[in-house]
């Protein structure tokens, strides 16, 4: 191998010392790249040492050191010469900066001391911050406590406070109950606030309140005051429908308007409440009763004096006999008004324009001389007693507190004297009645009535109103068959002469079956319904009876159809 030791020297002997360095470093590194991975006393297999010898060909400097072809070992002891004069370079610097070094080791040592000392004081102060979040929590904690037990009294003290002010009976509460007029609203506020103490006190007895017995003997008296104003104010407003000429409107609505006094007796005194409803039910009962009698009695005076009799029948015979005497008796009293028993007429405006119209005053009506059909006394009768049924059914139910299972017992006990006063004048009234138009307008005033009463939530009447439909369908029943039965006993051939126009019993027929399908038009009734058809075949009959008395076909065709068609122009 050849030797470039010379050369290699020659070229870096002048080099500063920072390409020294450089040069001591960079060949520190390549002798470091040729150290061997593995201990020298390691074995070596030749696998092991072409692969490692082959990695080390690969480096930069070896390459360059082979390309240069310089001996490495001298290059090596170059190095290491160069090592050793810098490292004496190196103490050399050192040794003349000792003094900058010491006053850096003492700077050092100092910053050291105050980075402890802060490092001391930042441990102090995480420790407060520790301690002063624990004292914040239980801070927290102590005012949650304080909030809940604050929350705790403001309840116990707002009702303890509500406890207190039910309980107390103040001084113008008595003052106010003693001395002020029942009248007085404010007696009525007071009594409102009585009632609720009186509840309270009663509620809190149950739970052994000790309290309550301060309070019990003051409450008891006010109590015993206060039901006996109460009940002589009701006994006198209940005494004043007694009186003549009252106007049952006004000591009622004077009742409705303290129905609470009604409501502290029920609840404060339950048999001074009874004492009270008695009384009230034996007073009206027997108002209502007097005054229906005497108006009853009234009105039947202002009748018509002509109605029909039992001889006013479709199959009565209106002609004036030769036999009779100008003294004997003879139908020419029924004339005037038997053309009028089987026609409607407008007498069904009692049905409408009527219906509900002001009550006959009798006693104005007698001065005047007016008379009446019995349908319009009817009407009358029968819409008082709705008009009174109704506001008393209704005041009864506010006042005395009733509902739809108490309240008819209540009402029954106060009309029923009336009611069977006015039954048994009308059974008396139809009984002797021949007039089958009239009853047929009370049966349908009635129907019409228990449609107000419904409507008015007043279904109490429904019962009386049937009872009095029944006496008029049964009235109705005996009146046509006496009628059917007169058509039935009719004998053609004892009439003088009979002729092509409609016979006189048709034309009653036809205007008494118009005027029963008009008023049955908006409340059908089948008993009635087959009366009619009865009579229906039975007229019928009649005509075919009557033709056979013409000898010729053609008149007893013409004979019957005018007849027919007399009936179908009235029905149409």
């Amino acid at each position: 191998m050849m030797t470039t030791e010379g050369p290699f020297h020659t070229e870096h002997t002048d080099l500063g010392d920072l390409e020294s360095e450089q040069l001591y470093l960079e060949a520190a590194n390549i002798l470091q790249k040729l150290q061997l991975d593995k201990p020298v006393d390691e074995e070596w297999s030749l696998d092991d040492m072409e692969a490692h010898i082959e990695e080390n060909l690969q480096d930069q400097f070896v390459q360059e050191a082979l390309t240069q072809n310089i001996d490495l070992a001298q290059y090596s002891e170059q190095i290491q010469e160069k090592l050793q004069i810098h490292e004496k370079d190196f103490v050399q610097d050192f040794i003349g900066e000792a003094n900058n070094i010491a006053n850096l080791h003492v700077q050092i040592s100092s910053c050291d001391k105050i980075l402890e000392s802060m490092d001391h004081m930042l441990k102090n102060f995480q420790n407060n911050l520790a301690n002063i979040s624990n004292e914040i929590r239980h801070l927290q904690q102590y005012s949650a406590e304080l909030n809940i037990k604050k929350k705790n009294r403001e309840l116990v003290r707002g009702q303890l406070s509500q406890v207190v002010d039910e309980m107390v009976v103040p001084q113008s509460m008595i003052q106010i109950i003693m001395d002020v007029p029942v009248t007085e609203r404010q007696f009525l506020e007071q009594l409102h606030e009585l009632s609720h103490k009186m509840k309270f006190v009663k509620e809190q007895s149950f739970h052994d309140a000790i309290a309550c017995q301060d309070v019990q003997e003051v409450l008891e008296k006010l109590r015993i005051k206060t039901i006996s104003k109460l009940r002589e104010f009701i006994l006198q407003k209940i005494y004043q429908f007694r009186k003549p000429m009252t106007n049952y409107e006004v000591p009622q609505n004077a009742l409705l308007r303290n129905r609470f006094f009604y409501e502290f007796l029920l609840t404060s005194d339950r048999q001074i409440a009874d004492e009270i409803r008695r009384e009230y039910i034996d007073t009206l009962s027997k108002v209502y009763f007097s005054y229906f009698k005497a108006y009853s009695t009234k009105l039947i005076k202002l009748q018509l004096d002509e109605k029909p009799d039992k001889d006013d029948v479709l199959g009565a015979d209106d002609r004036p006999r030769s036999n009779m005497s100008f003294f004997s008796a003879s139908a020419r009293p029924h004339l005037k008004h038997r053309a009028t028993v089987f026609s409607l007429g407008n007498r069904d405006c009692v049905l409408k324009q009527e219906l509900e119209a002001p009550i006959i005053i009798p006693h104005a009506q007698q001065k005047a001389e007016t008379k009446y059909p019995y349908e319009y006394l009817f009407r009358s009768e029968q819409y008082a007693l709705l008009d009174n049924c109704c506001r008393e059914y209704l005041f009864l139910c506010d006042f005395f507190m009733l509902n739809n299972r108490s309240a008819p017992e209540f009402f029954t006990e106060i009309f029923e004297k009336t009611f069977k006063l006015l039954q048994k004048n009308v059974e008396t009234f139809i009984s002797d009645s021949y007039d089958p138009i009239a009853i047929l307008l009370c049966m349908h005033l009635i129907y019409r009535y228990q449609v107000i009463a419904n409507k008015r939530n007043v279904p109490i009447l429904n019962k009386f109103h049937e009872i009095l439909i029944h006496v008029c369908e049964n009235r109705f029943e005996i009146i046509m068959k006496s009628n059917i039965d007169s058509v039935q006993r009719v004998e053609p051939h004892k009439f003088s002469s009979i002729e092509l126009n409609p016979h006189f019993i048709v034309r009653r027929y036809a205007e008494f079956s118009g005027a029963v399908t008009r008023l049955n038009e908006e409340f059908a009734n089948e008993r009635i319904s087959t009366l009619m058809t009865r009579l229906q075949v039975e007229i019928l009959s009649l005509i075919l009876r009557m033709s056979n008395e013409f000898p010729q076909r053609k008149e007893q065709l013409i004979f019957i159809i005018n007849n027919y068609d007399l009936i179908l122009s009235v029905l149409t």
